[in-house]
This record gives C-alpha cells, structure tokens and sequence, in this order.
C-alpha cells in the first residue's frame, strides 16, 4: 500500500447560480485530478453565494436533500476520474432542519462519508445560526481508497478539541472548507492580526496532533444585499504539513489549485520524535466536557 498520496484545493470563486457553481466546479476538479490530485476538495457551501451575510428565509431555498443533484453529479464524476472528493453543501435534512455539510466521495463514487458542521457561528455578516442546526453525526475519521481523512468546517478550524478527536480516529489529513475574509471596512485596522490568527490556530492542531492541515477558502468579493459593505474572501488556501509547516498557499486574489504530498511515512516519523499523543494526561482532563470550571 503506498505512503503518499496527493491532496488538491481548489479556491475560486463561487459568486452565481447553483447550476453554474456546479459546472465550474467540475471544471476545476477535472483540472486537479489531471494535475494528479487524488483527493479534491471543494470550499465552503461550493453552489451558491455567501447567503449568511443576512437572515432571509428565502435562502432556504437553496438547499438540497441528501442525495440530490450534488450528489449524483459528483459521484459520478469520482466515479470517472478514480479521485476522492470532499463537496461541501448547504443540506435540508426536512422542513425546518437544515445543516452545513460535506459529502466525502470515495474513489468508486460511493458515499464515503457525510458530515455535518459541528461549531455555528453568529457574528455580523455571518449569521449562521439562524440557517443550520448543529450536526450530530460528530467527528469522524473516514476511509478512502488513497488515506483517512478527516472534514471538518470553517467555524470548527478555530477549535483544538474537533482536531485532536478526529485524529485520534486515525486521521492523516484534516480538511477545513471554509468561507472567511474580511469586513472591508475592518480590514485596514484589524486584517493582518484576523488572518494571522486563522492561519495560526490551523498550524497548531497540526503541530499538536503531528497530522497534515489543509484550509480551502472561498475567494472574491460577495455582496448580495445592495449597500452594504459585503465580505472580502481572503483566499489564502494552505497545507500545512505534522510540524505546522506551510508547504502550500494559495494567493489572496487568484483562483487556482494547491496541491501537496501526504507522506505517511514522514508523518509517523514526526509523531515519533514529538510524541504529543503518548504523552497526553488522559486521566486529568474529565473537566474539559464543562462550559466552565468554576474556581475552588
């Protein structure tokens, strides 16, 4: 069984109809596999705009049940090319009950896995709760043809407790697709530190859990509701490798493919070296389960 394998992000752009995203999208997957990419991955709620920047029932709408077009268009294409591919998508499980998911499709076009974001964000211009309802289906390391993966979304990237559970599934890799940028209005002042941060807190679970990272943004400037200032997707899409370094990125203004290495022989030599997950004090962190701890 090989060691390596090569994973592949694809930032773009993502400003127009479900039936055009969908189309672009399967240009762009066509391209990294031919590049070599054996495991793809899309950004955040691929078919559509940004809608979260308000809260409008209407964008309900843009849902889809399980199984639906993405599925079997994706599928299909997995199918054709032999590639893994990780398509996030806004989900309506039933009427009143919608989430913020991820097929991972296996190599034979098979439904390899299916997540469901786990950490809700409601911040200015990112009112997600008042779209999706947390996932329940947890975090999970998932068995593909090229390695075990491990989806993830945006808002979870900030939170070391859904890494280390996943990896400690077996993951190799970590997919975060996400969909951040800046206030433009904010950007002068505070975008150096926000994207620093970002990317920061990603590198970390790396180094923490001796795993390869890989961040998928959006890209480009969304404004759906006239008058307002919109959000600028930073781009930025990254790998980063077991010791938190970067190995590939992405630009902030160009739609384009990252691609890196997973070499698991490299991983398991770091994990040798910086033992993090041997030496873990299991038997101390029962608190960790609280909101807070209350001081005695």
């Amino acid at each position: 069984m090989s060691r390596t394998f090569k994973i592949s992000l694809i930032q773009i752009s993502l400003n127009d109809t479900p039936e055009n995203n969908l189309q672009k999208s399967q240009k762009w997957i066509k391209k990294a596999a031919n590049e070599g990419g054996q495991v793809i991955c899309l950004p955040e709620l691929y078919s559509s705009f940004y809608f979260c920047q308000s809260e409008n029932v209407e964008y309900f709408d843009l849902a889809e049940p399980l199984y639906g077009d993405s599925f079997h268009a994706f599928s299909k294409q997995a199918r054709e090319l032999g590639i893994v591919l990780i398509i996030p998508f806004f989900e309506k499980r039933m009427a009143g009950v919608y989430h913020n998911s991820a097929y991972i499709l296996d190599a034979d076009g098979s439904e390899a896995g299916l997540y469901r974001k786990m950490h809700i964000p409601d911040d200015p211009s990112y009112y997600e709760k008042f779209y999706f309802t947390p996932g329940d289906l947890g975090f999970k390391a998932i068995n593909t043809r090229f390695g075990k993966v491990g989806t993830l979304i945006c808002w979870d990237q900030w939170y070391p407790e859904g890494a280390r559970l996943t990896a400690l599934q077996g993951a190799e890799v970590l997919f975060y697709p996400t969909a951040i940028g800046w206030h433009p209005h904010e950007k002068e002042a505070y975008g150096k530190q926000q994207f620093e941060a970002w990317q920061t807190v990603q590198r970390g679970h790396a180094v923490a859990n001796g795993i390869y990272v890989a961040a998928c943004n959006r890209l480009g400037h969304e404004q759906p509701i006239p008058d307002t200032p919109g959000i600028e997707f930073w781009g930025s899409s990254f790998i980063a490798g077991p010791q938190g370094e970067i190995i590939a990125q992405a630009s902030t203004d160009q739609e384009e493919i990252i691609s890196a290495d997973i070499d698991l022989q490299y991983m398991e030599d770091i994990r040798r070296n910086w033992p993090f997950l041997r030496d873990r004090r299991i038997d101390a962190y029962g608190e960790i389960t609280k909101r807070a701890i209350d001081p005695t």
